[in-house]
């Protein structure tokens, strides 16, 4: 990279504003692709985003706002994507097959593509021709809402090319977020997929009354699990209790920012799926990674009882009180 690249941030929700903040810290320019005009007019109006994490004030000078991927595409050179996974092929969808071809594509989307049962890496491989050294993940311990209120966050870069994970690190880092580099692309994408899917068998847990205690017994076998299928998936060395994987697990398993834990709270005081969904008008990613794990994990055949109670419960509509407690049997 003998010039100075542009990024591109690909989404408009709580995380991808973050993201935006965290990058305008170290950039002359950002470019910002958004669904809405009235969004993007809005900011350039009042200088925040009116739908997530308003407190957020930006440097307007900075920003490249446009509601057209195709011409931001054309103008970046790092992609950073961070629309929830449910919606990626939809909003992808649309782009010609070389629309990708020389871009690096850094994801910070913890879900699989549903339409695809496909990390965002393998999903953007296959279906845009982008080499894995030019693939890279961006994953945490971090909270958008914490980053919104400038508390000291960790991030890991992954991408099997360090110069990259590199410069994309040096451009988040600031006085408030501290980053590390790994190469485990597969590990840390996979465990951001099912730290989710733990946190809703934890918000579950909670709002069926069960405490601290049980809690750290979940979270103890949940590390256990993400291990197992990582280890299965891509084996490498990697060290599980590193901050990209237990750490990421424990804040989005205890924090009252995880909207997974939520979720599943609502379903362990008797909101069906539906009902959470509508009720906390975002996206709960672990609802989607729980179904496509269960389906990935068919041809691995690994052990992940927490899973498969979670699946059972969104999916199949067993009772939260008698599937949980069928798998405090199976905890040790």
């Amino acid at each position: 990279m003998t010039k100075i690249p542009k990024i591109a941030v690909i989404g408009g929700g709580s995380w991808p504003t973050a993201i935006v903040k965290m990058l305008c810290n170290n950039m002359d320019a950002v470019n910002w692709w958004l669904r809405s005009q009235e969004t993007i007019d809005y900011i350039r109006k009042y200088h925040h985003n009116p739908n997530y994490i308003s407190s957020v004030e930006f440097d307007i000078s900075k920003l490249h706002l446009n509601a057209s991927l195709e011409e931001i595409i054309r103008d970046s050179d790092i992609l950073i994507l961070a629309i929830p996974s449910a919606f990626l092929h939809q909003s992808m969808k649309g782009l010609k097959k070389d629309a990708l071809q020389d871009k690096i594509i850094f994801s910070a989307i913890k879900g699989i593509v549903p339409e695809y049962n496909l990390i965002v890496g393998e999903y953007v491989n296959q279906e845009f021709g982008v080499p894995f050294s030019n693939i890279g993940v961006i994953t945490g311990p971090c909270h958008a809402e914490e980053v919104a209120l400038e508390k000291l966050s960790y991030l890991t870069i992954a991408s099997q090319n360090s110069e990259k994970a590199l410069f994309v690190a040096s451009k988040l880092a600031c006085r408030y977020i501290k980053t590390t580099v790994s190469d485990d692309i597969y590990g840390t994408e996979f465990s951001a997929v099912l730290k989710n899917v733990f946190a809703i068998a934890s918000g579950i847990y909670h709002g069926l009354g069960y405490g601290d205690n049980f809690q750290a017994v979940l979270i103890s076998n949940a590390l256990q699990e993400i291990k197992r299928f990582v280890d299965k998936v891509h084996p490498i060395d990697r060290d599980i209790k590193d901050s990209a994987y237990l750490g990421d697990l424990l804040v989005t398993a205890y924090s009252q920012f995880s909207r997974n834990r939520t979720f599943g709270a609502m379903i362990g005081k008797g909101y069906s799926v539906k009902n959470a969904q509508l009720e906390m008008s975002m996206i709960a990613e672990g609802y989607y990674g729980a179904k496509c794990i269960f389906e990935i994990n068919k041809k691995y055949a690994v052990s992940m009882p927490i899973t498969e109670a979670v699946y059972r419960v969104l999916y199949e509509k067993k009772s939260p009180a008698i599937e949980m407690r069928l798998l405090t049997d199976k905890l040790s």
